[in-house]
């Protein structure tokens, strides 16, 4: 069997089996017609005046600055693991990676995106 097909055959599967999951959910979920599942409240206590407010830019940088270390922490952790294999070539290239990070660090730092206002 080829790559192309193999390929083929396991994206299909893929595919059908989220298909069904999603038919076997819909099917088997229990259905409520009730005009209350439709109205927006949060523990139980309605909510006073308009439900929709809008957050501060700051929440949403604070949240990419914590995804982007995330994830370098993330890549940390498997390079770590094989570093001997990869000799010097690993060692600079992940040092690579460690100035690119530092330097958005200090951009961001720089532009006051990490003070709180």
């Amino acid at each position: 069997m080829s790559n192309s097909a193999l390929f083929l055959v396991v994206f299909l599967t893929a595919v059908l089996m989220v298909v069904a999951a999603l038919l076997i959910a819909w099917l088997l979920a229990p259905k409520s017609t009730n005009p209350l599942k439709g109205e927006p409240y949060e523990c139980g206590i309605p909510t006073r005046g308009s439900s929709w407010t809008q957050f501060k830019v700051g929440y949403y940088l604070y949240a990419i600055l914590y995804l982007v270390f995330d994830v370098e922490t993330v890549l940390l952790f498997p390079w770590a693991s094989i570093m001997r294999n990869l000799g010097t070539q690993g060692l600079v290239c992940m040092a690579f990676f460690f100035i690119i990070l530092t330097l958005g660090l200090v951009y961001a730092w720089k532009k006051g995106a990490l003070e709180w206002k």
